[in-house]
């Protein structure tokens, strides 16, 4: 029994990751489950490239991002649904904090949207491989 799903998307993909959100809906509603949905910014913070932002940068990416997020969920699932559901927004690097917001919600199911690779992909793997590969939690893949 899945009690509860976490959702990843990228907010910067403007509308690709829609179906993501709704086949993550669908499977929560299926088992009457929480719906978690994370979206993670790079961590500008503490890397040598904290240099060249404006000192709360960082503060205003992540207040803009759970913004999106929640614009995001509302246009999706719906004000009703919308309320029900936990919106986080994570720092660091994506498929690392999908795994830790994963285990920290008590996830059992995690949705993930896998999109057209690049050549680069092939060579680095892409998010989502990784979230399978290193994953505890059954993972479902959008395509």
């Amino acid at each position: 029994m899945t009690r509860s799903v976490l959702c990843a998307v990228d907010i910067s993909n403007g509308e690709i990751d829609v179906p993501v959100l709704e086949k993550a809906a669908k499977l929560a509603d299926l088992e009457n489950a929480q719906l978690d949905v994370v979206t993670v910014l790079p961590d500008f913070g503490e890397s040598w490239v904290s240099g060249f932002f404006q000192s709360g940068f960082h503060e205003k990416a992540l207040e803009e991002a759970q913004q999106k997020l929640a614009e995001m969920c509302v246009a999706t699932l719906g004000k009703d649904r919308n309320e029900k559901v936990r919106h986080v927004v994570a720092t660091g690097t994506a498929y690392q904090e999908i795994l830790k917001t994963a285990e920290g919600a008590g996830s059992d199911l995690i949705v993930i949207g896998a999109h057209k690779p690049d050549f680069k992909d092939y060579l680095l793997g892409p998010n989502a491989a990784r979230v399978v590969r290193h994953s505890t939690v059954s993972v479902y893949v959008v395509r």
